[in-house]
């Protein structure tokens, strides 16, 4: 094999990669001879398969693979070499004829394009400094959780007899539902909770009930949507004949004892334990990012460096995406309405730069550090992840498993993380007391 470098300018290199036919051949010919035993042709015992049939037969197929592991083994090699490490997969422009190439009649030739990994000295990290706000929970703030929950936990106390159903509260209904008259499986409930405007039926059923007392029987009349998953039910008018058995007014739960029970706590003070220590991880967790964030900036200050251009590209052009759609569904960021397109693409570019430029440095400090993500993390990570989508838990863990792409995705925040938590360990850290406001106000 016959490596020569073309051209170099900043971090794009081209190579002209020549492998001989007769290189060519000779790994044609083992592989043949490698594969002999296995290969089961019609006419001829098993294993007993010239090589020179099975040429003639799949000789250009498995010359096909040939040449594809030859590609990436050659730019492989071509880049050790040179110690030069890769900012992403090389361009392929294949120079000889690939049907003589297949035949075995010409040597394989290509030019191979790629951007390197830029040279730079990272910055030690004992040497920053920054500052993390930090905030311990109050009594006001744990009492005002307290009351947040007691909002949603509401409770529900009879209405007079003669009281119609307004919009929130809660009915204790029988129904039973019908398409055409005939009843439908799953279409009846004995004692059944109906929150009205809570909207977890189908539409239009809540509205016919407003005005309801207890005792009344209501015709509900609705069509069950297209995507209703019973197939045999989506789109089809239906009628539940309902009986009101009792119309409930809502009103929030005390802070006591009773709401804890109902919370699953013994008692108050145990309920109230637990909403503390849960607001000072709240506290915790929002501490932490903004002590990454600022960690972040210093990075960024301390180092300028050329950046893969390719890498910038595909970085802008998933920001600039995600920019159009909101521009289209009107949900820019108010500070970014009434900007041109030119001025919105010259500021998310930057963004773009800071990113590429922050990851090299991450990388590069993790890889300096030995930094890696384990089998167990990655694992961990990919079972949060099929969590997510109940019912498709094996689905999504399967796709994980066979998707090498999807893997990185998921081991990038995992290893951004370690780093940021190695350098946190070394650098200088001196926290300050905030207040909660101050804590979530963005810097």
């Amino acid at each position: 094999m016959q490596v020569t470098e073309t051209a170099a300018e900043g971090l794009s290199r081209t190579f002209q990669v020549t492998v001989p036919r007769t290189d060519l051949a000779e790994k044609l010919a083992a592989k043949i001879e490698e594969i002999r035993p296995q290969v089961r042709l019609k006419g001829f015992r098993p294993g007993m398969v010239p090589a020179s049939h099975i040429k003639k037969m799949f000789g250009k197929s498995i010359m096909g693979d040939i040449v594809e592991e030859l590609v990436s083994s050659a730019n492989a090699e071509a880049l050790q070499e040179r110690e030069l490490r890769p900012a992403g997969s090389p361009e392929i422009d294949l120079k000889s004829d690939v049907d003589k190439v297949m035949a075995g009649d010409d040597d394989l030739v290509y030019e191979m394009k790629v951007e390197i990994m830029p040279k730079f000295d990272v910055i030690e990290p004992k040497t920053i400094s920054i500052e993390r706000p930090v905030s311990k929970a109050t009594e006001a703030e744990v009492n005002a959780a307290l009351e947040r929950i007691a909002a949603d936990q509401k409770i529900y106390a009879s209405r007079a007899k003669t009281a119609k159903a307004k919009d929130g509260d809660s009915l204790i209904v029988d129904y039973v539902g019908s398409v055409d008259g005939v009843d439908f499986e799953g279409g009846a409930a004995d004692d059944a909770e109906i929150v009205l405007g809570a909207g977890r039926l189908i539409p239009g059923f809540e509205d016919q009930l407003i005005g309801a007392k207890a005792g009344d029987d209501v015709d509900v009349n609705v069509t069950f949507p297209d995507d209703y998953p019973n197939q045999e039910l989506k789109g089809s008018a239906a009628m539940f004949k309902v009986r009101v058995k009792d119309v409930r007014a809502p009103k929030d739960a005390e802070v006591d004892d009773d709401l804890a029970k109902r919370m699953g706590f013994e008692d108050l003070a145990k309920l109230r334990e637990a909403v503390k220590t849960n607001l000072e991880r709240e506290f915790a967790a929002q501490s932490r990012q903004r002590a990454k964030r600022r960690l972040l900036d210093k990075l960024d200050d301390a180092h300028d460096f050329e950046l893969p251009a390719r890498m910038v590209e595909i970085e802008f052009d998933t920001i600039w995406r995600q920019i159009a759609a909101d521009k289209a569904a009107d949900r820019l960021d108010p500070e970014d309405q009434g900007k041109s397109d030119d001025e919105l693409k010259a500021e998310y570019r930057k963004i773009a730069e800071r990113r590429v430029r922050l990851g090299l440095v991450l990388a590069e400090l993790g890889r300096e550090s030995g930094v890696e993500v384990s089998e167990e993390e990655l694992a961990r990570a990919i079972n949060m992840e099929a969590r997510r989508h109940p019912g498709q838990e094996a689905q999504i863990a399967k796709f994980f498993r066979e998707n090498a792409g999807a893997r990185a995705q998921l081991r990038a925040p995992i290893y951004e993380e370690k780093v940021v938590d190695y350098i946190f360990e070394l650098c200088e850290i001196k926290d300050v007391d905030v207040s909660r406001d101050e804590l979530f106000t963005d810097d």
